[in-house]
């Protein structure tokens, strides 16, 4: 049967108003999550590989030999409250403490910090360190990216699939769009959005989630060094020149691909069987939401090491005269399974899943409601 609610869709700006409207209802309940997954993406493994692959990548490891092994990726450990702009004042204290006792004395507390850093565990500890608005760090960059990104999305998705199906020939019988065509329309959508939106917003918003600084103290909050969207990008095109808003662009240009292609040809192949077997013509709120939230977890299971990767390329900053630790996909997969395990590379597909699907389902619900409340009201014929 065709799909009729879907050919009521094809106003630009319909689909404009109401991906703008499922995105800005989108990230206003689901943003903490992401601020989690982010921070335990950035959580380096000090230990040394053997012990990360026999313990897992859920134990946070302790101090090593040398603190040269520290980089800018590890989250602090101790309890002090910590600036965005550096290390955690409290290891240097405790080095040199212990280096003014014996010059010979290294430090060789081997035993992992046990601490539990679960998605629970690091919403706890940003809480309790940070405050609980830091939870909503970056959501400025989100709000500046997203009604644009889940306008041209939707827009884009629909105008590509009508030229590819033109292209393609008729559909299957009973189907307006082959399952190729929504698969190859939701792919190219996904990179027009990663080109045009994605890549800056996520720059600006991983710079300003992986700031350790509390939210609770009025210092430290005067000396965060980035405050909010506009301000953040200014301060990366100063010190590191336009092409840092475009750090991760390839990475991310193929997980919103992969994720769109995946998202849209399950949604719609979820609607269209659903719409036959109850011989409707419109999907019921709660439908839209669960089919929206089942398709969205598809993707993540497929590119998280992607999504890793894009994170930890957007979080380092370059220096002049010195090199990239993290240079492509392939290298950067290579050199985070090398140096943390294989494990690593799923750093915050738990987070990650409880934010896309439940995302995803609140996208699809609200897109579709906005659009048949507009259509019915004929603002769009």
């Amino acid at each position: 049967m065709p799909n009729s609610s879907e050919k009521k869709k094809k106003h630009p700006g319909l689909q404009l108003v109401a991906g703008g409207s499922a995105g800005l209802v989108e990230s206003s309940i689901c943003h903490p999550l992401d601020t989690i997954k982010t921070r335990m993406q950035l959580r380096r493994q000090q230990s040394t590989i053997e012990a990360v692959r026999a313990r897992s990548s859920l134990h946070e490891p302790g101090l090593t030999r040398s603190m040269s092994s520290m980089s800018s990726f590890a989250e602090p450990k101790l309890t002090h409250l910590h600036s965005s702009t550096g290390e955690p004042s409290g290891i240097r204290a405790a080095v040199n403490s212990i280096m003014g006792r014996s010059s010979s004395m290294q430090i060789t507390n081997r035993s992992p910090v046990q601490a539990t850093l679960g998605p629970i565990g690091t919403a706890r500890r940003i809480i309790q360190r940070e405050g609980f608005l830091s939870l909503y760090k970056g959501l400025t960059a989100v709000y500046f990216g997203i009604i644009p990104k889940m306008a041209i999305r939707f827009l884009s998705f629909e105008q590509y699939r009508e030229v590819l199906q033109k292209v393609a020939g008729p559909p299957p019988p009973g189907t307006e769009y082959s399952i190729a065509v929504n698969f190859s329309a939701g792919l190219a959508s996904g990179l027009t959005e990663a080109v045009m939106i994605v890549t800056p917003a996520e720059v600006c918003k991983i710079r300003m989630q992986s700031q350790y600084n509390s939210l609770m103290d009025p210092a430290q909050l005067a000396r965060r060094k980035y405050t909010n969207v506009a301000q953040t990008a200014f301060v990366l095109v100063r010190e590191e020149g336009i092409s840092a808003l475009y750090k991760g662009l390839v990475p991310t240009m193929m997980r919103q691909g992969c994720n769109q292609a995946v998202n849209f040809t399950t949604y719609n192949l979820f609607k269209r069987k659903l719409l036959e077997i109850q011989n409707t013509k419109e999907l019921v709120h709660w439908q839209s939401l669960i089919l929206g939230g089942i398709s969205g977890g598809f993707g993540p299971m497929v590119n998280n090491p992607l999504d890793v990767v894009k994170t930890r390329m957007q979080k380092q900053i370059i220096k002049q005269g010195k090199p990239a630790k993290y240079t492509g996909i392939f290298q950067s997969i290579i050199l985070i399974a090398k140096e943390e395990g294989n494990l690593a590379l799923w750093k915050g597909i738990t987070p990650r899943l409880m934010r896309i699907m439940p995302g995803q389902a609140i996208t699809f619900m609200t897109y579709e409601a906005v659009s048949s409340s507009l259509t019915r009201k004929g603002y769009f014929v």
